[in-house]
């Protein structure tokens, strides 16, 4: 039998042919005077894994909206004429041999920031090319700038606008759409009852702050085939003192509601909405809250965070913790990690034919 990161999986109508799969991540490399579009750097960022033999690679967030980027370096799909670089992206990636999903996101309050390899850290000020972020409310993630509160009319259009951003999507030639409500971002931050303080219909109980997330969802499913499978990513705690159970109940709560406006995969990480955390990293240290979720959910899960090794990878699949394994920095590290990964759990996996005489080396 074929080890499980490598047997295929179909989530709604896409059959991906493989398990270990290209989390998002930041690169923080488009360029000041042309906001959002994706650059030749992201070209060879994403494509590299492609030819390193992934299944399946996610984009790093891209802003449904000018202010929903995280910093002014940000990748955006808030405007049709960003969907070029986008499609030269895909195609290539295609082209090679993989498929590629896009994060559309929304970064609320923790909007407008210095990247994380800048010698300043924090706010942009608006002279430097920032803006005002906004939030559930106004109040600050530690020491960012002030948000300013969303009302109801722009709460409307910010769901539009996700549905906008994933006719884009479609457009540009992507296989999936992801939502990304995880790490502290606007979705996330409505979800929270440590950051939305609202008394109107998008806060007070869990479904009232679960309301902008699911209209979202409804919004973005309507907006893409049948066949094209929407994931959503969830923070399954923030790591607030004692609130690790409560929150993972939440997330469980809302995972299932999800599921049934629509979502095809749960995508469970950790952390966002509270600033400087106690956290036990270790190797898979959010593996047990993606094998929670798994249990009460009726469609594949992933997990992510420090997943390195081939033979740590395939534990997860094969003790039912997980469906799918993601992957950040370990491809970093290495982006033909799945050429490796074959060679140590002795699966054939095809090169690019460029790239084929590497091949012996791994003998």
């Amino acid at each position: 039998m074929a080890p499980r990161l490598f047997t295929p999986l179909t989530v709604r109508g896409l059959e991906v042919p493989g398990r270990a799969w290209v989390a998002p991540m930041c690169q923080y490399s488009c360029r000041p005077g042309e906001p959002g579009f994706v650059t030749d750097w992201h070209l060879a960022h994403l494509t590299s894994f492609a030819i390193g033999g992934a299944p399946l690679i996610l984009t790093e967030a891209a802003a449904v909206t000018e202010v929903g980027r995280i910093s002014p370096w940000d990748a955006g799909i808030w405007q049709d004429q960003q969907v070029g670089a986008w499609e030269r992206v895909v195609s290539l990636v295609h082209r090679t041999g993989s498929l590629i999903g896009v994060q559309l996101g929304h970064a609320g309050r923790k909007a407008s920031t210095y990247a994380p390899f800048h010698e300043r850290s924090g706010s942009v000020p608006v002279a430097e090319g920032g803006w005002q972020s906004v939030g559930p409310g106004t109040a600050p993630f530690g020491s960012y700038a002030d948000p300013r509160e969303l009302d109801l009319a722009e709460l409307s259009s910010t769901v539009a606008a996700f549905g906008a951003a994933a006719r884009r999507a479609v457009t540009a030639g992507f296989d999936a759409v992801e939502i990304h409500a995880a790490h502290g971002y606007l979705l996330a931050q409505f979800l929270s009852p440590l950051v939305n303080r609202r008394s109107d219909e998008y806060g007070g109980d869990l479904a009232g702050r679960a309301r902008l997330l699911l209209e979202v969802v409804d919004a973005v499913r309507a907006s893409v085939p049948d066949r094209m499978p929407v994931l959503l990513r969830l923070s399954a705690t923030d790591w607030g003192s004692g609130q690790v159970a409560d929150d993972l109940e939440r997330t469980v709560q809302v995972s299932r509601w999800a599921v049934e406006r629509g979502v095809d995969l749960i995508d469970v990480s950790s952390g966002g909405n509270v600033p400087r955390p106690e956290i036990p990293i270790g190797p898979g240290y959010q593996t047990g809250f993606a094998e929670q979720v798994r249990r009460a959910v009726e469609v594949p899960v992933s997990a992510v965070g420090m997943i390195t090794r081939p033979d740590q990878a395939e534990q997860v699949l094969a003790e039912g913790q997980a469906d799918v394994v993601m992957m950040a920095r370990a491809l970093l590290a290495d982006p033909h990690w799945w050429h490796r990964a074959a060679e140590t759990l002795g699966h054939p996996l095809p090169w690019v034919g460029p790239y084929a005489r590497a091949a012996p080396l791994l003998d």
